[in-house]
């Protein structure tokens, strides 16, 4: 069975994504057809630049004062947690679950106060703003006439204009965990950087993926610390069981225990920077 599965790796890569663990590059958008062609049929990622950079967003939002003048009426949901990691397995009575964050409903100008001073190293709490659900449209729908409602020849490549449009603010601890979207995604950054590893969905098994307890995280804002606490009644959501960051004292103990991940081929790494777009 391991041959089959390397041979399983090696032929996808031969016949759609490449080797070279780099996700493609174009200089500029590509028409309806080539897109659909190249990229969507193959289900193969591409970063696309100078295809945002008439947004007036890219000039606008790196200001904060600008941001919280244009959201001064707005309330949004805003996601803590002790480490940046929401949506991500973390240590409960000896064993692993799935832990959500604390999400609070606070002012725009406070939440992004909370953002910015929580890029602090250590952290004691990470501010994310990653609400889903379509919360551009509906939380931050002042913002609207800064970009596009849609990309147009993406659009038209897929069929359908965007089922949601959402705005996710974070800091350098804001991480998300590996997981598998059911649909197109276009990931447009506006102003610094996102870092990201990619798997083919034919490695889904190298993800390990497994049944864990959920939880959320509770936050006192009176002693300034955080709980977690399993859902009642017991929830199980199926997740995966692998860090690709492990500590320098479980590195070998997580290559042991997934060694499909380790010892397979590398993901595919990415850095998409402000005003480029990452099509997955």
């Amino acid at each position: 069975m391991k041959e089959e599965i390397e041979e399983l790796w090696r032929e996808v890569r031969d016949l759609s994504l490449g080797n070279s663990g780099r996700v493609e590059r174009l200089d500029s958008r590509p028409s309806p057809v080539q897109f659909l062609r190249d990229f969507i049929t193959p289900n193969k990622p591409c970063i696309i630049s100078n295809a945002i950079s008439h947004w007036p967003a890219l000039s606008s939002w790196p200001h904060h004062s600008y941001l919280s003048q244009t959201l001064s009426a707005a309330t949004v949901s805003l996601h803590l947690t002790p480490t940046g990691a929401a949506d991500a397995l973390a240590p409960l009575h000896s064993s692993l679950c799935f832990a959500s964050a604390h999400v609070q409903r606070v002012p725009f100008p406070e939440a992004l106060r909370l953002i910015s001073s929580s890029n602090s190293k250590p952290p004691e709490l990470v501010a994310y703003a990653q609400q889903q659900n379509d919360c551009f449209r509906s939380e931050y729908s002042s913002l609207a006439a800064d970009c596009d409602p849609h990309l147009g020849w993406a659009t038209e490549a897929i069929g359908s204009e965007p089922e949601a449009v959402n705005l996710w603010i974070g800091n350098r601890h804001s991480r998300t965990s590996f997981h598998k979207d059911h649909y197109e995604n276009l990931y447009a950054v506006v102003t610094g950087e996102k870092h990201f590893l990619l798997l083919p969905p034919t490695d889904v098994h190298r993800l390990y993926i497994r049944d864990y307890p959920a939880a959320t995280y509770k936050y006192s804002w009176d002693t300034g610390e955080f709980g977690l606490e399993l859902e009642k009644p017991t929830r199980y959501v199926p997740w995966c069981s692998v860090d690709p960051y492990p500590s320098m004292e479980t590195v070998d103990d997580e290559m042991a225990k997934f060694p499909l991940y380790f010892n397979g081929p590398r993901p595919f790494e990415c850095t998409v920077k402000a005003g480029e777009v990452l099509y997955l």
